[in-house]
């Protein structure tokens, strides 16, 4: 996943929300399905949780899945490749990249008997989805984690870029750490870049360097779980189980799941009649979009009940952005008895009490 701009806090707005287009696409052929990642299958990341979903996908629709790795976020790149599997017959096209977004666009009204996915996208179409999951559900979670692993109560985050899917990660894991120690303070180094292993590496040492004991982060590879081993102290992952790369240091990861929101999703598509979203689609952890993993045993049983507790009410609907809720300069922000509405979290860029940001 790389974001080049602030244009997906701007362009996905009502992501969830949107009326369906009217008239239902339907396949004119057996399903045949490919995946065109942005990253290489085995980048420890993003690219990744989709090749692992791939294979899982597999097994429950009961057919191969082909795919294209290492497709750079270039149209004149993108094109060409699609062009090349529609030819093979491959009629669902599923991207993982918000770069994919224009080339997926006009991909879509040029083959309008093809269905397109795109994850992390930003258009959409009759025949063209866009979607994402609501990553704070699962950064909330492991943000309570963080506080119960926590000797100091001194955590911190390494981030990319302070845009508003970032900054609901960030928020969330701060309210999490907040529901398990009220004392929690959150300390973000913002890099700049989404899959850089040495700036990765400087923000976590850097955060190390002040005392943190536990450190969450949104940023691709796993470095920052790295570091956190061998520093002695304690780190949460995301997009997948780090424990492969530090299994010592990390207690909690935010992983995807995407074959429980695209298998469904596909079944749509086969039976006919297919109408996405207008604006796309923000998934909910019960529906596929995040979840989490990998309890380790600096998080004690008790907190682990907690933990699991919530991850149920989420699942059954608890809003992690309900009022009243206010920013860190005193602004409220969502009200008694509102819940922060999905214009407001794309366009989130307040960061709520005990964030400290730093660059």
């Amino acid at each position: 996943m790389r974001f080049r701009s602030l244009a997906i806090a701007l362009s996905m707005i009502g992501c969830s929300a949107g009326t369906a287009h009217a008239q239902g696409f339907t396949l004119k052929a057996p399903p045949k399905i490919a995946m065109v990642y942005y990253g290489a299958k085995n980048d420890g990341g993003w690219a990744q949780s989709f090749d692992e979903a791939r294979g899982r996908m597999e097994s429950a629709l009961g057919q191969k899945i082909n795919y294209v790795d290492s497709v750079p976020e270039n149209s004149s790149v993108v094109e060409p490749i699609v062009e090349q599997l529609i030819k093979r017959g491959n009629n669902i096209i599923i991207g993982t990249a918000f770069g994919f977004s224009d080339a997926f666009r006009e991909l879509a009204k040029r083959h309008p008997d093809v269905a397109f996915l795109n994850a992390a996208g930003t258009t959409n179409g009759p025949n063209l989805e866009s979607f994402y999951g609501r990553t704070y559900e699962s950064q909330y979670l492991c943000g309570m984690a963080a506080a119960a692993a926590s000797k100091t109560g001194k955590l911190g985050f390494v981030a990319a870029n302070p845009i508003g899917l970032v900054n609901w990660t960030i928020n969330a894991y701060e309210l999490g750490a907040q529901k398990i120690n009220p004392s929690a303070k959150l300390t973000v180094i913002f890099i700049g870049s989404w899959d850089d292993p040495v700036k990765e590496r400087a923000a976590a040492t850097a955060l190390a360097n002040q005392g943190v004991d536990v450190i969450g982060q949104h940023v691709d590879s796993p470095t920052v779980q790295l570091v956190a081993q061998e520093r002695g102290i304690y780190g949460t992952g995301h997009h997948r189980d780090m424990r492969q790369y530090a299994p010592k240091a990390t207690i909690c990861s935010s992983v995807w799941v995407w074959d429980k929101f695209l298998v469904p999703e596909i079944r749509k598509i086969q039976a006919g009649n297919w109408q996405p979203p207008a604006n796309g689609a923000l998934v909910e952890m019960k529906d596929g979009g995040t979840d989490i993993v990998g309890f380790g045993n600096a998080v004690p049983a008790d907190k682990r009940a907690i933990i699991t507790a919530e991850r149920d009410a989420i699942i059954k609907g608890k809003q992690i952005y309900a009022g009243p809720l206010s920013s860190r300069d005193g602004v409220q922000r969502v009200a008694a008895g509102q819940v922060l509405s999905d214009p407001d979290l794309w366009k989130m860029d307040w960061f709520t009490k005990d964030v400290v940001t730093q660059k």
